[in-house]
């Protein structure tokens, strides 16, 4: 299967290739009934112009696309700087898109990206909008799908399993004799692998025969102030709780800065445990308990394993990065 090209959108549209060209470039008059059935061959087929193709002699560029959620929380940010140290020394360069978490603003950069013909594109998870998987989909393209493997990758995936990961959690907090657990998260409909999470830590307390104690989830996105807030909502209900699970290291600050305002002692009277390692858990009175994921080595070994052969495998790759309990002194 290969991306459609000009000559398909000329053919199905029942015009010259050179129109269609004119309709891509908006160059010239062109009567707008014409130009509504070039438009709608392009969005059938699923076409998507070379605009590379006047100054690259080869079918692609030396450029990698990257869609990432986020510049603005570190956890990308370090994966960006494990892209750039796989990219170090060969002749490729990133090209970054953010995009917000939102499913359909990934298609528009993705269609945009896509014009340049990169070599490969590096995009987060696997929820994609069918538009989307449809253009990742062309098997001339090396694609890596990052930070999940809890799923089936259209080329390569290069993370963790997160309900690994909070099943995980579970058993350690299990194994440290806490049994009254509480969950404190953020909104899900943005962070499938949040939730992904709070799947595998349900799972690890029904091994156990336990179930969550309490929980509260903030509607909206994750931050320190929303974890701060969140907790202080749950122990309002004044029911028993002797640890709690965060949805991400922010949320446990928050959490942590809300047992500090209010003389909460922690771990002996409360217990906070985190996601992803980050370095102001680290920096807290008592370094925060938490797992942490390896982003730099996500994103340097995707760029890695994309880079060893441009011919996309006959059968997709998942490689596990894998996760580290940080035992820190906060359970």
């Amino acid at each position: 299967m290969g991306n459609p090209t000009l000559t398909d959108v000329a053919r199905l549209a029942g015009v010259s290739e050179n129109t269609v060209s004119r309709v891509v470039r908006d160059k010239g008059p062109i009567a707008e009934k014409t130009r509504r059935r070039v438009m709608d061959a392009i969005e059938q087929l699923g076409y998507v112009p070379n605009r590379a193709a006047g100054s690259l002699a080869s079918a692609s560029s030396p450029i990698i696309a990257v869609l990432l959620p986020s510049l603005s929380n570190i956890v990308f940010p370090d994966v960006l700087r494990g892209i750039h140290a796989g990219l170090a020394g060969t002749a490729y360069q990133a090209m970054v898109g953010v995009t917000d978490y939102d499913p359909e603003k990934e298609q528009a950069l993705l269609a945009s990206l896509l014009a340049w013909r990169p070599a490969a594109v590096i995009t987060t998870g696997f929820d994609h909008t069918p538009e989307s998987r449809k253009m990742l989909m062309d098997d001339r393209l090396r694609v890596a799908e990052l930070m999940d493997i809890d799923g089936q990758p259209i080329d390569i995936a290069v993370g963790l399993s997160h309900h690994g990961a909070g099943r995980a959690t579970a058993r350690h907090l299990l194994a440290r004799g806490y049994r009254r657990i509480a969950y404190v998260g953020h909104d899900w409909s943005t962070d499938r692998r949040a939730r992904r999470r709070y799947e595998g830590i349900v799972a690890g307390l029904s091994e156990a025969g336990l179930s969550l104690t309490a929980k509260c989830r903030h509607d909206g996105p994750s931050s320190t102030l929303a974890g701060r807030r969140a907790l202080a909502r749950l122990l309002s209900d004044n029911i028993a709780v002797d640890a709690v699970i965060f949805s991400n290291d922010d949320m446990a600050v928050g959490g942590a800065m809300h047992c500090l305002a209010e003389g909460i002692r922690v771990p002996e009277r409360l217990a906070l445990f985190g996601f992803n390692g980050l370095e102001i858990g680290e920096a807290l009175p008592q370094p925060l308990s938490t797992i942490r994921s390896n982003r730099f080595l996500i994103g340097r070994k995707a760029v890695e394993t994309l880079l060893e052969t441009r011919k996309r495998p006959d059968e997709p790759l998942i490689i596990d990065t894998g996760f580290d309990i940080v035992e820190g002194a906060t359970a």
